[in-house]
């Protein structure tokens, strides 16, 4: 029994470790690249079209828990809720059908779980993750973070009268109105229908189901010719119906009345 059990998970195990490692040996895209400043990285997370990309794939998680678990971090974030106009980019990011092309594929991307599968097999990231929670260089700043300058310039910003204007001023701001007119514009869920529509939202494995020939021919979709462009109908030929020949007239019946069946004739009167 125990050897069957190996025979079936050894496949599997042998599977998951050749998919990890073509994705270690795969390069990282660059624009897809997690920050590592603190003040970028605060500012990713509030970005509802980016900031799932850190949990679609175990090698950018790892260096995300690296920096979120930095006390310099939370300043960055702190500063980063303090200014109007970082909510309003993050208004703007949820109402982008771009955000819900960023987090669709946790749910519905295979590769997803494959990868994360992958991972949970892998003791180096077990590894990487304990590393960053038994380092003694960061328990030591988190410990000496009361004292640290940047949480005294995050609470003495709280106490400052620009902070505030600010924030009366928000009203006016462009990112805002952008904010309160995009549920006024039929571009916005146009854009929203055709980004629930396209296979490519929902992760790399279904990116074939969009590809030709699974689908229309690359390039512009054909329009419908006008009706000037089509082939005139050929007319059918006039009809002419034979003319009717005339109808007999027919005899007088005796006695002024009507023929009767089977040669019968009427009474006289």
């Amino acid at each position: 029994m125990k050897l069957k059990t190996i025979a079936l998970v050894l496949p599997f195990v042998l599977a998951t470790s050749a998919t990890m490692a073509a994705d270690e040996a795969k390069p990282v895209d660059p624009s897809q690249q997690i920050p590592g400043a603190p003040d970028e990285m605060a500012k990713m997370m509030m970005d509802f079209t980016k900031n799932a990309e850190v949990l679609k794939d175990p090698r950018k998680f790892v260096p995300f828990f690296m920096t979120v678990t930095e006390p310099s971090f939370y300043y960055a974030l702190g500063h980063q809720m303090l200014e109007p106009g970082q909510w309003a980019n993050m208004t703007n990011s949820l109402m982008s059908p771009a955000s819900y092309a960023a987090w669709m594929p946790l749910a519905t991307d295979p590769e997803v779980y494959t990868k994360w599968m992958a991972a949970g097999m892998d003791g180096n990231f077990y590894t990487a993750l304990l590393t960053q929670l038994t380092d003694p260089a960061k328990m030591m700043r988190w410990m000496m973070a009361p004292l640290d300058p940047k949480a005294f310039e995050l609470v003495l910003k709280t106490l400052n009268p620009q902070m505030y204007l600010n924030w009366a001023l928000s009203p006016t701001d462009p990112r805002w109105l952008q904010a309160g007119m995009t549920p006024m514009n039929p571009n916005a869920y146009m854009g929203w229908m055709g980004t629930t529509m396209n296979p490519a939202t929902y992760g790399n494995t279904w990116k074939g189901f969009a590809t030709y020939p699974y689908a229309s021919m690359p390039g512009a979709m054909p329009m419908m010719p006008s009706p000037a462009m089509m082939p005139a109908m050929p007319t059918m030929p006039a009809m002419q119906m034979p003319a009717m020949p005339a109808i007999p007239t027919m005899p007088a019946m005796p006695y002024g009345g009507m023929s009767m069946p089977y040669g019968a004739m009427p009474m006289p009167r």
